[in-house]
């Protein structure tokens, strides 16, 4: 067991005023339930997903592509007005447009684009993700639903007429904690450990084909938000492809970051916050320092 670098990781979450849970382990190495060669903090605790469920969710479109049920430059044309609201991607457009599957994937992943998500969701359908995760044995991960279907809920449970007033509760330090999207028993779930076994598994070709891996790792070093692990690597020549996940109280990213002829390091970081406030710089910097302290541990050395 790693410790140390374990009781600083614990401390940091502590210092930002959060509950935090990660799990770190090189790609391609060891089982993912040995931790003598890994960093874990928490791993195996059931946590929400936020916007991380988009991560499954491509590789089972990915997977379509595989099998040919769907080609990726197939088009589907999209009315902004009908898409689940978001604070990115096409839901603001003023006007239709068309755009590939793959397209829309891109869009899914590099701004979190939730319409995106949702339109994808309804194609490959929660039986898609399903059977991926089954293939991986990834027992503990559940996705119940898309963005639209948080939405939904939220909106019963804060008695709101719109989303923006759902959120609104939902930012409210008195109101906002007994809603079911900070509780893992009854949104989409899953556990760090089991993020960093999907990362191994695309990384490594053992989930779809090696050209639709190139996709998903190409997509995911494309993201655009810098304020998470990202955060915690600010060096040239470093690559960080990830996933983030928001909403409300909860603060997640997974990813894997690589430095130039090193094996890479798979590290899945999720947070609570004490507080509901919408931006709380200071546990999005805690996602990047414990990051940061995880892949060190486990740096290889140069690739022989």
């Amino acid at each position: 067991m790693r410790t140390t670098a374990e009781k600083r990781i614990r401390d940091l979450f502590a210092d930002a005023g959060c509950t935090g849970w990660l799990h770190a382990r090189r790609i391609g190495t060891r089982r993912a339930d040995d931790d003598d060669d890994a960093v874990s903090v928490g791993a195996d605790e059931l946590v929400v997903t936020a916007s991380v469920y988009k991560l499954p969710l491509l590789v089972a479109l990915c997977r379509a592509f595989d099998a040919g049920a769907l080609s990726p430059t197939a088009t589907v044309r999209i009315t902004p007005a009908d898409c689940t609201p978001g604070p990115t991607g096409v839901s603001n457009f003023r006007d239709p447009v068309v755009m590939s599957w793959r397209d829309l994937a891109l869009s899914m992943m590099t701004v979190s684009d939730n319409a995106a998500a949702d339109l994808i969701l309804g194609r490959v359908g929660l039986d898609g993700i399903d059977r991926v995760l089954a293939e991986l044995g990834l027992v503990r991960t559940r996705i119940v639903g898309g963005t639209a279907d948080v939405h939904r809920t939220l909106l019963e449970e804060a008695n709101s007429h719109t989303t923006r007033e759902a959120f609104e509760v939902l930012a409210d330090n008195d109101e906002a904690w007994a809603v079911s999207a900070y509780d893992p028993a009854f949104t989409s779930a899953t556990t760090p450990r089991e993020m960093t076994s999907l990362l191994d598994a695309i990384w490594t070709d053992g989930v779809v084909s090696a050209d639709q891996s190139q996709f998903i790792q190409q997509v995911m070093a494309g993201q655009i938000w810098p304020h998470r692990i990202r955060s915690g690597f600010p060096y040239a020549g470093v690559t960080v492809a990830g996933k983030t996940g928001t909403i409300g109280a909860i603060r997640n990213e997974v990813a894997v970051v690589g430095f130039p002829g090193e094996i890479p390091v798979a590290v899945a970081v999720f947070t609570r916050a004490a507080r509901a406030d919408p931006v709380l710089p200071v546990v999005d910097q805690a996602i990047g320092r414990a990051a940061h302290i995880a892949v060190t541990e486990l740096r290889s050395g140069r690739i022989e």
